[in-house]
């Protein structure tokens, strides 16, 4: 990944550090270190350059930021957040205000952020070039490439020892290396560095030893190391966006800032921007290549996930995008959302979980349906923890995002035309495809990642020998739903459309504060097709109210599919059917006490019901 590409644009006139206070040698001897935190110090002691930051931070102006080890939800309703908190060992991200717009600024804090070692990269590269050939061993995970990069950057730098007289090093004369002549060479093959030795304004020169190896100062040696897996392994200035937890969305509308949507936050403007245009189209190229999906004038569209599973969607050129290339990151979850995460969150709660957890327990066709960003991925996610233990799952996505907790997991993504070009498959296999072969391999359950074309009809066959199909849906209501079920493309028959048995319906939504939250809406029981009105009959059994931020158990007592299903597949008899509303309610009791007791967490959570079935707690009627 390119570095030149990016710029930092902070929002604040850096202030001018003393140069008598010796930020990586003594932090003691810093007047603004012995001001902070407890906490803050920590981070500084393991990560100088935070120090360094808040030396040309105008802390007079904004105050001191406040350290946080973690963000809480209560956050949101800060008006003017100056806060900073980890992203991981080495990198940190301050939230400052913009007092003339709503969004806040994202300002990440790198360990490369504010040292001038971008002078010094070409020469470092152009080294490294030198030596790459010599290597024992190719290799082939990256991380092996970022060990076998240290390894190389080992042998052609050293840090320079604190307390020793440069000329020590050096041999004794002022023997200095210079980058211009070092890097001429190297300019012919890489047109980074090309630009790189434009923008400089002077040549810097860097000492060498004897041997020829560089001398670096530890700040420098660090900040170079941090440089080189980032940009050549990682994937260069967005690793610390990808890195943060508390980021949902990324997205490059063309020239100018990238733009982040934030848990806590919500919407914020990066720091980090692009400047050019054409440095942009090189930026979003070299993601594509990093992806292996090459990105053309011909091929302007790219729709996939990145390493760590995020998914990703670039437009290049200005024919199409006329602010320039753009890209849209929709990351995800290292662990996915348990259904009790969501409870927690106010999406959703006990007794709609429960009565979930019954419904897909026992082999119910189930689609989660709202508008994008709606949440509907993570809910159909946090439902899979009820699925039976022993069953076997097939999943088939697009784009993989579901991650499911079953060992027998067959997990299936389609494959666009030319993508697997070097890997011995280039032709096309659509979901479609990889549906109707589902169906020859005796799932308990199949998972569709989202229903939008003609595999909606494999998916409705599947339904009707008996298969369960659960899905995301794109559909704001049940009857928009059966309405797109009808029409082009995937034109459903109306009588096959009663073989889907329950509708859940996700939202953003606006709670009474403001906050913009998501919520499952309803959740409704499809019951049949009526020939003669042309209509469907369907029961809501729970409904979001917007005033108490509260869900109603509307259809209690009301159930088909727990009376009329369930019941009768469980050999109830009519006198005993309305014990199962009795069941909904005690499995309700089960997951708040899960939930007390500290197994929110979806691994957690899906251990501990395979737990209670194992035990025999679960069966109904017994």
């Amino acid at each position: 990944m390119g570095t030149l590409s990016v710029v930092t644009n902070l929002p604040f006139k850096p202030e001018p550090i003393d140069e008598k206070v010796d930020i990586y040698g003594d932090i003691e001897s810093s007047a603004l270190y012995k001001m902070l935190p407890a906490n803050a110090k920590e981070y500084i002691r393991t990560s100088p350059h935070l120090l360094e930051y808040l030396h040309i931070f105008p802390v007079n102006t904004y105050g001191i930021p406040l350290f946080l080890s973690e963000l809480k939800t209560e956050l949101r309703t800060m008006d003017s957040p100056n806060l900073i908190y980890p992203v991981n060992e080495t990198t940190f991200v301050h939230i400052l205000p913009d007092p003339d717009d709503v969004r806040s600024y994202y300002i990440p804090i790198e360990p490369s952020f504010l040292h001038s070692v971008f002078d010094i990269m070409p020469v470092i590269e152009s080294k490294l070039v030198e030596i790459i050939d010599g290597l024992e061993t190719d290799p082939r995970t990256d991380q092996e490439r970022a060990e076998a990069l240290k390894a190389m950057l080992a042998t052609i730098a050293v840090i320079k020892p604190k307390n020793i007289d440069i000329k020590a090093l050096t041999g004794g004369d002022e023997k200095k290396q210079d980058i211009k002549g070092r890097i001429n060479t190297f300019l012919k093959t890489d047109f980074t560095a090309q630009k790189m030795l434009k923008q400089k304004k002077s040549i810097k020169y860097i000492p060498v030893t004897p041997e020829g190896k560089f001398i670096l100062t530890e700040q420098e040696y660090r900040a170079i190391e941090y440089l080189l897996i980032r940009d050549k392994i990682d994937m260069g200035a967005l690793k610390p966006f990808l890195s943060d937890p508390y980021i949902e969305d990324i997205s490059c509308d063309g020239v100018g800032p990238i733009f982040i949507e934030h848990k806590i936050f919500k919407g914020l403007k990066s720091v980090i921007e692009f400047k050019v245009s054409s440095e942009l189209d090189e930026f979003v190229i070299k993601i594509a290549e990093r992806i292996k999906r090459p990105i053309t004038y011909r091929n302007p569209v790219v729709d996939s996930t990145l390493p760590d599973g995020s998914r990703i969607n670039i437009i290049y050129g200005t024919d199409i995008s006329k602010h320039g290339s753009n890209f849209t990151i929709r990351k995800v979850n290292e662990v996915p959302l348990s259904i009790l995460n969501i409870v927690e969150n106010g999406g959703i709660d006990y007794m709609a979980a429960a009565y979930l957890w019954i419904c897909v327990e026992y082999g119910m066709s189930v689609f989660v349906s709202g508008e994008t960003a709606s949440g509907k991925t993570t809910m159909l996610n946090a439902i899979t923890t009820f699925i039976p233990p022993e069953n076997k799952i097939v999943s088939i996505e697009d784009t993989p995002e579901l991650n499911i907790p079953h060992r027998n997991w067959v997990r299936e993504v389609a494959l666009a035309k030319g993508k697997g070009e070097g890997t011995g498959t280039t032709g096309e296999v659509t979901m479609y495809d990889l549906l109707k072969s589902a169906l020859r391999q005796r799932p308990n359950q199949i998972l569709v990642g989202e229903i939008r074309g003609v595999e909606g009809s494999v998916a409705f066959s599947a339904m009707q020998t008996g298969h369960p199909v659960m899905s995301t849906f794109h559909a704001a209501s049940v009857e928009k739903l059966i309405q797109r079920l009808c029409g082009e493309p995937i034109n459903i028959p109306k009588t096959y459309v009663d073989n889907l048995n329950l509708i859940i319906l996700t939202s953003a939504v606006k709670r009474p504060d403001g906050q913009t939250v998501r919520r499952m809406t309803s959740c409704n029981e499809l019951v049949g097709y009526d020939g003669e009105t042309g209509g469907f009959t369907f029961v809501q059994m729970f409904s979001w109210d917007p005033l108490t931020d509260t869900f109603i158990w509307s259809g209690r007592g009301n159930s088909y599919l727990l009376e009329n299903k369930i019941a009768t597949m469980l050999g109830l008899p009519d006198s005993k059917k309305a014990e199962i509303y009795l069941e909904v309610e005690r499995r309700a009791k089960i997951l708040e006490r899960l939930h007390k007791a500290g197994y929110a967490k979806f691994w957690d959570l899906f251990h501990m019901i395979t737990k209670i079935k194992k035990q025999g707690l679960l069966t109904i009627g017994a």
